[in-house]
C-alpha cells in the first residue's frame, strides 16, 4: 500500500525514497529495477530487517533535471504491487553537500549488555547520548532472539545492541561519567569506544586468573585447606580494594600456607570453576587466531591447569615453593605484581610484534589497574568500585563472554566460528561453544 502522493516538481534532482513493509525474497530486485529503468545514480542506500519487516532507504540522483515523475508513477505502482509503503521526499542540494561535508567525523561505538533489554534502558541511554549532541546512525542487535519463555539456563541469557553514533564530542569524560552512572542505577554494561582499526584487529587478550577467569580466590581455598581461611581472607580483601601493598599482602598470606601438601593444591584445582562465558570467550577468540595469555597474581600451579584446559599460550604467574610435598611458606622468583603485569602485556605485545592498542586486557582487582590501562581494551569484569571507576570499559552484569560484544562478535558469528570448526575436523569435534 502506498504511502501519501509526494508532491513533485519536473527539476527534481536528489531524492530520498523510504520504502517498508512484509519481507520476502525478491523485493531489492524489483524496486531496483525500477530505479535502474530511470538511470538514477544511487548516492546511499540501507536496509534491514526487524521481525519480518523490511526497512530501506535510498537516495537518489536523477541524471538529469527532468523525467523524475515517470518514475515515481512507476515505483508507486510497484510498491503497491508489492504491498510496501513508500515515502518520497525531495533533498536539496545544499542539505546533500552539508552532509557530505560530515563524513571523515569520530565514530563511536556504544555496547549496551544487559540479561534483559527494557524499554527504559535504552530511553536512559538514548538520553544521555542526545544530551552530548551525538546521533544514533545504526543500531545492530548482537545477541541471538530472545525467547518468550526462559530456560533452566536462564542466567546465562544475554543481550547485547551495538549502536553507531556520530558527532563532536566535547567532554568525553563527562560522558562516561554520565553513562556509569546509568550502569549503576539500573542492571546493564554500557561501553564506550572510538570505532577505529584497531577494535576491528585486537589479537592479543590477557586474562587476570582469580575472580576472572575462574569464579573463587585460589589463595582463600588454599587457606580453607589449611584451616586458616579467616586470616587470609581478611589479607586478601584489603589487598584488592588497593588497601595493602601487593607483594607484602601476598607473603603474609602464603606464609601462612606452610606446611600445607601438594595433594591438597591438586584438590583445589581440580574443583576450581570457570567464570560464565570463560570457556565460550576463550574457545572464540583462539579460533578467530587470537594469543591468549594469563598474567596473575595467583599461582602457577593453577594457571597451568587452565592454560591445557582453555588453551592458553602464555603463563605468568607466581610459583608457591614445594619441598618434600608440602608448602614452605614462600614464594619463588619475582612476584608477578600490578606493574609486573603491565610490564608483561608490554613485551608480550612486542614478541607477537602487536600495537597495544591491539590488547585485551580483564581483571577485576586493584593490581589489574596498570594492566588494564595499557591494553586497548581494559575491561574491569565484575570488579572492586575502585577498579570499576578507572577501567574504560567494564562487565558487571553478564558472563566473561560479553567481551565478544566489545570487538563486534555477534552470537551469530560464535556459532558459525564454531561450525566452521566441527566441519575442519569431523571425526574429533572440539568443545562445543556454548
Amino acid at each position: 500500500m502506498p504511502g501519501n502522493e509526494p508532491r513533485l516538481a519536473e527539476d527534481l534532482e536528489i531524492a530520498l525514497i523510504h520504502l517498508s513493509g512484509p519481507d520476502r525474497p525478491g523485493l531489492a530486485v524489483q524496486i531496483m529495477a525500477v530505479l535502474a529503468e530511470a538511470n538514477v545514480d544511487v548516492l546511499d542506500v540501507n536496509q534491514t530487517v526487524v521481525f519480518k519487516t523490511m526497512m530501506m532507504g535510498v537516495l537518489i540522483r536523477f541524471p538529469f533535471r527532468s523525467g523524475s515523475s515517470s518514475m515515481v508513477r512507476n515505483l508507486l505502482f510497484t510498491t503497491f504491487q508489492l504491498e510496501l509503503h513508500v515515502d518520497i521526499k525531495s533533498v536539496p542540494r545544499s542539505d546533500y553537500e552539508d552532509w557530505v561535508g560530515r563524513q571523515g567525523k569520530p565514530t563511536w561505538i556504544l555496547t549496551i549488555v544487559a540479561r534483559k533489554l527494557k524499554a527504559s534502558y535504552l530511553s536512559g541511554v538514548s538520553e544521555i547520548v542526545a544530551k552530548h549532541n551525538l546521533n544514533i546512525t545504526i543500531v545492530t542487535r548482537l545477541s541471538g532472539r530472545a525467547p518468550l519463555e526462559h530456560s533452566s539456563a536462564a542466567s546465562t541469557k544475554r543481550a547485547c545492541l551495538e549502536m553507531r553514533l556520530r558527532g563532536d564530542l566535547g567532554d568525553e569524560a563527562k560522558l562516561r561519567a554520565d553513562l556509569l552512572k546509568l550502569c549503576t542505577a539500573v542492571p546493564i554494561d554500557i561501553s564506550w569506544q572510538k570505532d577505529d582499526i584497531y577494535r576491528r584487529y585486537r589479537r592479543l587478550a590477557c586474562f587476570d586468573m582469580d575472580s576472572t577467569l575462574i569464579q573463587c580466590e585460589v589463595i582463600d581455598e588454599l587457606a580453607a585447606e589449611a584451616g586458616v581461611k579467616d586470616q587470609v581472607s581478611a589479607i586478601t580483601e584489603a589487598a584488592m580494594r588497593g588497601e595493602l601493598d601487593f607483594t607484602q599482602s601476598l607473603q603474609e598470606r602464603v606464609k601462612l600456607l606452610a606446611g600445607l601438601s601438594e595433594e591438597a593444591l591438586t584438590n583445589v584445582a581440580n574443583r576450581l570453576q570457570l567464570t560464565e562465558g570463560a570457556f565460550r570467550l576463550t574457545r572464540t577468540l583462539g579460533h578467530m587466531g587470537y594469543r591468549l595469555a594469563i598474567l596473575s597474581g595467583g599461582f602457577t600451579f593453577f594457571a597451568n591447569h587452565l592454560q591445557k584446559l582453555l588453551g592458553i599460550d602464555y603463563v605468568h604467574a607466581n610459583e608457591l615453593e614445594i619441598v618434600d610435598g608440602k608448602l614452605t611458606g614462600r614464594v619463588i622468583g619475582q612476584v608477578v605484581d600490578s606493574q609486573r603485569k603491565a610490564q608483561l602485556l608490554q613485551e608480550i605485545a612486542t614478541q607477537e610484534n602487536l600495537d597495544l592498542r591491539q590488547c585485551i586486557a580483564i581483571g577485576d582487582g586493584a593490581n589489574d589497574i596498570p594492566m588494564l590501562s595499557l591494553a586497548g581494551l581494559g575491561v574491569a569484569f565484575h570488579a572492586k568500585p575502585k577498579v570499576k571507576e578507572q577501567a574504560q570499559f567494564q562487565i558487571s552484569v553478564v558472563g566473561l563472554d560479553a567481551v565478544l560484544y566489545l570487538i563486534g562478535i555477534s552470537d551469530r558469528d560464535v556459532t558459525a566460528l564454531q561450525a566452521e570448526s566441527d566441519a575442519k575436523s569431523p571425526a574429533k569435534k572440539r568443545a562445543r561453544i556454548e
